[in-house]
């Protein structure tokens, strides 16, 4: 299983399109407000369908919803290469958000059932860490690619590259190994698996806990690595050297997520320095305005990718059998909207300061969450 896992993870993020569809709409004559309103359909969609769609992989195959993710992403991009409008863009990112809400929660629980299927549920860590790491290197592995392939062929040529594995990632999915009995009647047992999650939230105080920790450690810096070229190039380096800068950045995210399997012990006050390590290095990094003060910067996105991967193994281990995808979902949930208030927060800092303002001030949330793990820590001694 570890194999698919790896490969459907890289195929995933290895899209051409990442690096240059902020080129695309530009050149399709969008402004920047326009852009932006796109980035908002691609959040709400996540909002709505997040929780319906966990609780649909708790009553039907999992799998099933890990093939049809690509699929709609595949159709998406396509649109936007061959018929480039706004409205165009904006199902596309209506497609893309439905992905994302079909393969959050339903990844997570199909891994670890069957990891726990076969008496290995410890390797959980280790093994979502490596996921996350794959996606990694296949999203640096398109940058490279991705100007020569424009430059020959255009977005066209681009688009098709994209579209290509995301087919070649729904293929794979289907190898994903399944045991588990889904509900005979498909809309009955979303509705009982809905009922059924909501209510061991209300009713467990530590999986509680565990679910408001994803957002708090997803949430900012996934809304961040956004606007991450934008701090780079305010920095006074040259256009040609932001992607390799951003390359940094990416790969100490990498390195976060290899070291999750050795991390997995870190208890409440563990996870609290980790997280106000990593939140003293952005706050550095980020005002001190240095190309060599990014190094600060890509260790605290390797330390918050880490947490992530982290607080999704504790919420994972309180969950019980049941709901699973459900749970998930609702963090997943919990992760849109709080990313959704910083895209509006950031845009409102930026607006009076600079994206080394913006970042720095990131930099608190975190020092919040690990102050209130610490005091978590205490109050159970």
């Amino acid at each position: 299983m570890t194999a698919t896992l790896y490969g459907y993870a890289f195929l995933d993020d290895f899209v051409l399109l990442y690096p240059v569809y902020a080129l695309l709409f530009s050149d399709t004559g969008l402004s920047v407000w326009q852009i932006s309103s796109l980035f908002v359909i691609w959040s709400v969609t996540g909002v709505v369908l997040e929780v319906p769609s966990g609780a649909w992989a708790d009553a039907v195959s999992r799998r099933l919803l890990l093939v049809l993710g690509p699929l709609l992403t595949a159709v998406g991009f396509a649109l936007w290469v061959l018929v480039p409008s706004y409205w165009s863009f904006a199902l596309g990112f209506v497609l893309w958000g439905a992905r994302g809400a079909l393969v959050s929660g339903a990844l997570e629980a199909l891994v670890f059932e069957e990891l726990e299927r076969l008496g290995e549920s410890e390797r959980y860590a280790r093994t979502m860490g490596r996921s996350r790491a794959a996606g990694l290197v296949a999203v640096m592995s398109a940058t490279g690619p991705a100007g020569p392939v424009l430059a020959w062929g255009g977005f066209v040529a681009v688009g098709a590259a994209s579209v290509l594995a995301c087919l070649a990632s729904a293929v794979l999915a289907t190898r994903f190994p399944e045991h588990r009995a889904t509900a005979e009647d498909e809309d009955e047992g979303w509705v009982v698996a809905l009922r059924a999650g909501l209510g061991e939230i209300r009713r467990e105080r530590s999986l509680r806990g565990a679910v408001l920790l994803v957002p708090a450690v997803t949430a900012v810096w996934g809304a961040l690595d956004e606007y991450t070229p934008l701090l780079v190039r305010e920095t006074g380096v040259s256009e040609a050297r932001v992607p390799f800068l951003l390359l940094l950045v990416w790969a100490a995210a990498t390195a976060g997520s290899l070291f999750a399997g050795r991390c997995e012990r870190l208890g409440a006050k563990g996870l609290a320095l980790l997280l106000g390590g990593a939140a003293a290095a952005l706050a550095a990094g980020a005002a001190a305005g240095t190309p060599v003060a990014l190094g600060l910067v890509a260790l605290a996105f390797g330390g918050f990718q880490l947490a992530t991967v982290l607080a999704d193994v504790r919420l994972q281990q309180r969950i019980e059998d049941t709901g699973r995808a459900t749970l998930t979902s609702v963090a997943g949930l919990g992760t849109d909207l709080l990313t959704v208030a910083v895209y509006a927060g950031y845009a409102a800092i930026v607006t009076r300061t600079d994206h080394a303002t913006a970042f720095t001030l990131s930099a608190l949330p975190y020092l919040l969450t690990a102050l209130l793990l610490t005091l978590r820590a205490r109050d159970r001694r």
